[in-house]
């Protein structure tokens, strides 16, 4: 009988110990251990060694000129589904690991039978760990794909998806779930810290040594990070992200960790009876319904990758009935919402000591930048004094701790995307004026231009005239 050992794992980043600590002192999360029984002695297999050429036969030691190493461009394989395509960046690196990650429901594996749909004249493999025949078969109706052929192997045990994968050698192989495959090699039960990590392992050396492209798909914990230990995202080539709300049939597909391609563009589907269908005009998609002259409501614009977006921001302030006020955001980071109330107090004598405040991002989407800074402020007085904005437009500009409204980046490429969708007006920094005035001379637009927050202020709730 093989022996084992008992160890302790974090389940952040996969620090391992022989003893239970309170705090990772690698990735400094709190009551993140838990106990693994982890076997000594294992049959060898495919996990083994290194995915490099010559493992198994002694690894190459000597040093090489990189100079000399002749690069090849990664293949790539287009999944003819547009929005996948640009966050890929063209389509599935053959030979590349993809982590695929999203809320229960949000349509991870309606995503991933698409792409084995509509990948031509490649060999391919679905493998499902979480449903039957029956149920993947009524999936395929509903996405119209019941004749493509699509082979399905339904296990959760690693020694038969690494026999079927090396026997097939298909070019893209997904695996539904990586939470449900597990290793006989190990004690532990499937979803583990360590069974994950060896699957991962496993799969990643697979996918190198064959030249086989394998998308995983993955559980969120409630914090919305990828189940099982962080060492799973390390080690893959992409990490992606499916975002979206539960009341609304909009997806967002967001890459956090790309080795071949950029790692700020977003892909944007809608969910359908017939599957996800890309929604490729997404500029005015998520400020369809805007209420017109209501109070608290400002149109924004953020830079997603290549593509520009327009927003809408709506704020909201009561009296509030505690000793501390509250401030909610959604969509937006909460502590930046908090520093620029703090400087609106100090530069525009505003009080909202005594008012809750709430700011929300409409449709779902997230706002990471700065440049809804001043938008987000107007949104919060227009709401304080219960009185639409005086001028409807587009409002751009970062706010500095002084008071200043800075400019962004790209700020032509905001303006022009906006002015497409039909907006004539716009609200940026006096910074951005030279970068703008081939933009004013070309199109028919009125730009105003403030530096500080009570010009910006005095500007948006005069009355101006077209």
């Amino acid at each position: 009988m093989a022996k084992t050992r008992k160890i302790y794992v974090c389940s952040e980043c996969g620090h391992e110990t022989s003893g239970w600590l309170g705090r990772c002192p690698t990735c400094e999360a709190w009551n993140s251990f838990s106990v693994v029984h982890e076997t000594l002695a294992k049959a060898p297999s495919v996990r083994a060694g290194s995915w490099l050429p010559g493992a198994g036969e002694g690894e190459r030691d000597e040093v090489i000129d990189l100079s000399k190493v002749e690069a090849e461009e990664a293949r790539k394989i287009p999944t003819n589904i547009s929005e996948l395509d640009r966050v890929l960046g063209g389509g599935l690196v053959l030979g590349s690991l993809i982590l695929l990650g999203g809320d229960p429901g949000i349509g991870k594996s309606t995503l991933a039978l698409e792409i084995l749909g509509r990948i031509p004249d490649e060999e391919i493999l679905y493998v499902s760990g979480e449903e039957s025949e029956t149920q993947i078969r009524m999936r395929c109706d509903r996405l119209e794909l019941s004749d493509k052929a699509i082979p399905l192997l339904t296990t959760t045990n690693f020694s038969t998806i690494e026999r079927v994968l090396l026997e097939r050698r298909p070019s893209v192989a997904v695996i539904d779930s990586i939470q449900t495959v597990y290793s006989d090699d190990l004690t532990t039960a499937p979803g583990s810290v360590s069974q994950v990590r060896e699957a991962g392992m496993g799969l990643l050396r697979i996918a190198k040594s064959c030249g086989i492209t394998i998308l995983m798909t993955g559980h969120v914990t409630k914090e919305g990070a990828i189940a099982g230990p962080r060492v799973l995202e390390h080690m893959v080539d992409t990490v992606l992200y499916f975002e979206g709300e539960r009341d609304s049939s909009l997806r967002i597909l967001r890459s956090v960790k790309n080795r071949f391609y950029a790692t700020d563009e977003i892909g944007i589907f809608e969910m359908t009876e017939k599957g996800l269908v890309s929604v490729d005009q997404a500029t005015s998609l998520f400020i369809d319904g805007k209420p017109r002259n209501v109070a608290g409501s400002v149109v924004t614009a953020i830079l997603e990758g290549s593509r520009p977006l327009l927003l809408e921001l709506q704020a909201l302030t009561v009296s509030s009935n505690y000793g501390s006020p509250i401030r909610m955001a959604q969509g937006i980071d909460r502590s930046r919402l908090i520093m620029l109330m703090a400087v609106a107090e100090k530069k525009t004598n505003l009080d909202f000591s005594s008012l809750d405040a709430y700011i929300n991002v409409t449709g779902g989407m997230k706002i990471r930048g700065t440049s809804a800074d001043l938008a987000i402020l107007a949104a919060l007085l227009s709401s304080v004094r219960d009185e639409p904005l005086g001028l409807e437009g587009i409002v751009v500009g970062e706010v500095g701790l002084t008071g200043e409204v800075r400019s962004v980046s790209r700020i032509a490429d905001y303006l022009e995307e906006a002015y497409r969708a039909g907006w004539t007006r716009f609200v940026v920094p006096a910074s951005a004026r030279t970068r703008l005035r081939r933009f004013e001379k070309e199109r028919d637009v009125r730009v105003y231009y403030v530096s500080e927050l009570n010009e910006a202020f005095d500007l948006l709730f005069s009355k101006v005239s077209s």
